[in-house]
């Protein structure tokens, strides 16, 4: 991944949270406890579509709400796959290596504002 890649755009989740810093680590906590990504894996595994759309739907909603920039962008693709029928072979390891990047900023974020 390049150095530009954004995953956690901190300006604009304080802005969606009308700057209240505690506010935001207090939902990038619970963030950190989601299954959706565990879930939707299961479910491509057994390839159940619909659960999985509906797991890549939900994490596209989290990461978007708290402007987890980059793994909003890899979840919608991988949601746009899967309502298509068809997952391209590496995009949920994508979506895997996204997220715990986005983890380890979160933790960054969580620790800056607690």
């Amino acid at each position: 991944m390049a150095n530009d890649v954004v995953y956690v755009n901190t300006e604009e989740a304080l802005k969606r949270v009308m700057n209240n810093s505690k506010l935001l680590a207090k939902l990038l906590k619970k963030f950190k406890d989601d299954r959706n990504l565990v879930d939707l894996e299961a479910a491509l595994a057994t390839g159940d579509l619909p659960k999985s759309q509906i797991n890549a739907h939900t994490l596209k909603g989290l990461a978007a709400n708290l402007s987890l920039t980059e793994l909003y962008k890899q979840v919608l693709e991988l949601e746009t796959q899967i309502k298509a029928g068809s997952v391209v072979p590496g995009q949920l390891d994508t979506v895997k290596t996204v997220y715990s990047a986005t983890l380890i900023e979160v933790d960054k974020v969580i620790a800056q504002y607690e």
